[in-house]
């Protein structure tokens, strides 16, 4: 079966073999980036598939199969947040339609700019899914909703998934997809079958991202994979997405990596248009280094710059780096909101600079919890 993982072959056989579960619902959980969306999607295509193969996965060719691949099967939902469906959709949109563009300048002529896409996955979504899920399903089969990621319902969409979980519609299945489960209300954790997905050992994640950045541009650089996988935490689509990302982390490494250079107004301007989730995720990483070496004297996600590193513990307070981890934990859920990005960079920055001299001082002024 090419299209499932290598590494989520077992738990798909374990998984379809019947082709029917132990309830209606089925939570998929795990560490973001190891495939569980895909394999959500290809467990939903193979359950409505009309003509299956000997391994339970999609024929590929059958009326079912071309509805899920056009978005337009009529047994089949996905809930999202808003931003990620548009991230998700994107290659369905057509960005250079001169419509959207005349809108755009429309708007910031009167002052009136579009509001940003939610979020949060919110009760009118789930409420939507009525028809669905209570009337008869096409060609007798399934009515699948997939809910990705499920963590990101907010707490009148839980509450409301909850209701038809108490009680739930006949031939119906809910797929849900989380990163971070414990962030699930109990009872809709409760009432699913939850299986925890497997995550490649060290040589299949090298060898699989390897193999498709030589498939995607003919890269083929042992230490750059080895990078990849050890900033991703060992996620191998999280490393796959971090390709294209790879000079601007290493100009973030390098401003961030010396108290000479570092210019906390200079780099929040630099950066105040870059996705502040991603500004913050990197600087996390950075941190929880600081923090491992000052404690172990070894490093998780930048191997490569363990030098470097070292030399940032020896100006910095074991005890401030804990603290400030703590701060980017407390303004990485604001990351997603609709912040001022330089003056949110600002106050990283400016913290993250005491952090720096930290050693020289009894201990920084960083921000009271």
């Amino acid at each position: 079966m090419d299209s499932v993982l290598v590494w989520q072959q077992d738990i798909w056989h374990k998984l379809m073999r019947n082709r029917a579960f132990r309830c209606h619902a089925v939570l998929l959980k795990g560490r973001k980036g190891i495939g569980k969306f895909t394999f959500a999607r290809l467990m939903a295509k193979s359950l409505l598939c009309l003509s299956p193969d000997a391994d339970n996965a999609a024929c590929g060719k059958c009326t079912s199969c071309n509805w899920f691949e056009q978005h337009t099967h009529p047994n089949f939902r996905m809930l999202s947040p808003e931003a990620l469906s548009a991230a998700l959709n994107s290659q369905m949109d057509s960005t250079d339609d001169p419509k959207h563009e005349g809108d755009e300048q429309q708007q910031a002529a009167t002052g009136k700019m579009k509001k940003k896409p939610g979020q949060q996955i919110g009760i009118d979504q789930i409420r939507g899914l009525n028809e669905l899920v209570y009337l008869s399903g096409h060609q007798s089969s399934y009515k699948i909703v997939l809910i990705y990621p499920a963590e990101t319902m907010n707490a009148a969409a839980a509450n409301a998934l909850l209701k038809k979980l108490e009680e739930p519609p006949e031939g119906t299945l809910f797929i849900l997809v989380s990163h971070q489960s414990e962030r699930l209300l109990p009872t809709i954790r409760s009432r699913c079958q939850q299986i925890a997905m497997p995550i490649p050992d060290t040589e299949t994640a090298n060898q699989w991202l390897m193999q498709k950045m030589q498939q995607q541009s003919g890269f083929q650089n042992v230490d750059k994979v080895s990078m990849l996988l050890a900033l991703s935490g060992f996620s191998p689509l999280s490393a796959l997405s971090l390709i294209d990302k790879i000079p601007q982390h290493q100009r973030f490494m390098e401003e961030i990596g010396s108290l000479q250079r570092f210019d906390p107004l200079a780099l929040a301007e630099t950066l105040q248009n870059q996705d502040l989730a991603v500004t913050i995720d990197w600087l996390q990483k950075w941190c929880y280094d600081m923090v491992s070496f000052h404690a172990t004297g070894k490093v998780r996600y930048h191997p490569h710059l363990a030098v470097q590193i070292q030399a940032v513990c020896r100006q910095s307070n074991q005890q401030a780096c804990v603290a400030y981890l703590h701060f980017l934990n407390t303004r990485q859920p604001l990351s997603r909101h609709p912040v001022n990005a330089r003056l949110f960079l600002e106050e990283i920055f400016i913290n993250y600079g005491k952090l720096l001299a930290s050693a020289t001082s009894s201990y920084p002024s960083l921000p009271v919890f």
